[in-house]
């Protein structure tokens, strides 16, 4: 009885260190070694564990592991000196022992692969080894499962942010654009930062940048929503901030709605100008023919939401030889680093000379890190297009 008890405290032993090594990250291939290593151990031998792959195609071959030859361990077969013969073997060779589990999450599902332990020496598997063997490759198949439909969903997630960041309205043809968006990291899914563009009368565009404060669906929605709401405003042609007083008006009537940023800037390609009006965002920058930037100065209002208003237009001239770039504030914020040298690392950017809106968004992205940024990145940059004579 004791011996039994003692095997039986052996057991959950390995079941609760297959707990503590086997899943530690979300990356099967690592869950798939970290068991290799466990049996090892565990039993000796060798082990390996194959996944399934798709219809048709041969499982492939995720993690080995062998236990180490240490010639003065009992059982090696033989231990000699460099350069003496062997004598012959009175006796074969002991048979491989071999013991395989099935990679399943429940006895009714398509198993996810297989592990194989094998023993070349030694007795044969037991009752006890048997079960530590399922028990890992059930956990394993667990955290498994688990990773797969967490990239799923993060995968369904991201494509729905991108369509609804990546899709803005059609700008005039008298101006060419470029926009970008990336996610804050591998583990967040949606968050509120979005741009769009809205055609107006006169060859005139709209262009607009906002960041929902928060993270998650509860944002993306509220996104969504402001983006909803700004498009039916600004169908009327008001001028920016009008655009901004109404859009404030309306989404504090909603205590349900989250607090926003936005930018607008109307470009009138005709008039070379742009009129600008901000409610609490960061201000946007021009790249200039050489490459050089340049931070718009421009007054700053409440963010949307607050029901305050107080929102001021600033107009500058805009030519065909300069590129705009509007961007939310993960492109720039560091934590523990003050806003105005987030800005300045902005804007002492030197790109190549005539950068269009494709090249500024793709060099400001890069050279500022923001593939590596804490926040979501959202980026618009816009360029009018010149008119050839005929």
């Amino acid at each position: 009885m004791a011996e039994r008890d003692e095997a039986l405290l052996a057991r959950v032993r390995a079941m609760e260190q297959a707990i503590a090594e086997i899943g530690t990250t979300l990356d099967e291939t690592h869950t798939c070694r970290e068991l290799a290593a466990f049996l090892v151990r565990r039993l000796g031998g060798s082990v390996v564990v194959d996944l399934a792959a798709e219809q048709g195609a041969p499982p492939r071959r995720a993690a080995t592991a062998r236990e180490s030859q240490d010639p003065t361990r009992p059982g090696d077969r033989h231990s000699e000196r460099p350069g003496t013969a062997r004598p012959p073997e009175s006796n074969p060779p002991a048979p491989a022992h071999t013991l395989t589990a099935a990679l399943a999450i429940g006895d009714d599902e398509k198993p996810l692969g297989t592990v194989t332990a094998t023993r070349n020496d030694g007795p044969a598997f037991t009752a006890h080894e048997a079960a530590t063997v399922h028990h890992a490759a059930r956990l394993a198949a667990r955290h498994i499962g688990h990773a797969r439909r967490l990239a799923v969903t993060e995968d369904t997630a991201l494509h729905l942010q991108r369509a609804l960041v990546a899709e803005p309205g059609r700008p005039h043809p008298n101006l060419e654009i470029a926009g970008g968006y990336l996610p804050a990291g591998a583990r967040t899914l949606v968050g509120g930062d979005w741009f769009e563009t809205v055609r107006l009368h006169f060859g005139r565009t709209l262009l607009v940048v906002g960041d929902v404060m928060g993270h998650g669906l509860d944002a993306a929605v509220d996104m969504n929503a402001y983006r909803t709401v700004l498009r039916e405003v600004a169908a009327t042609d008001l001028p920016p901030h009008r655009v901004l007083r109404h859009l404030d008006s309306v989404v504090a009537q909603d205590d349900a709605r989250r607090p926003a940023t936005c930018l607008l800037v109307r470009v009138d390609p005709a008039r070379g100008a742009a009129t600008f009006a901000s409610a609490g965002h960061l201000p946007p920058a021009v790249f200039g023919a050489d490459g050089s930037a340049e931070l718009v100065d421009l007054p700053v209002g409440p963010p949307l939401g607050t029901g305050v208003g107080g929102y001021e237009p600033t107009t500058r001239p805009l030519t065909p030889a300069e590129t705009l770039l509007l961007f939310t504030d993960g492109l720039v914020e560091r934590r523990g680093e003050d806003i105005d040298v987030s800005l300045a690392r902005l804007a002492t950017l030197r790109l190549p000379p005539d950068p269009g809106p494709h090249q500024v968004v793709e060099e400001v992205l890069r050279r500022l890190g923001a593939h590596r940024a804490e926040d979501d990145v959202a980026v618009l940059a816009a360029r009018v297009r010149a008119r050839h004579a005929s």
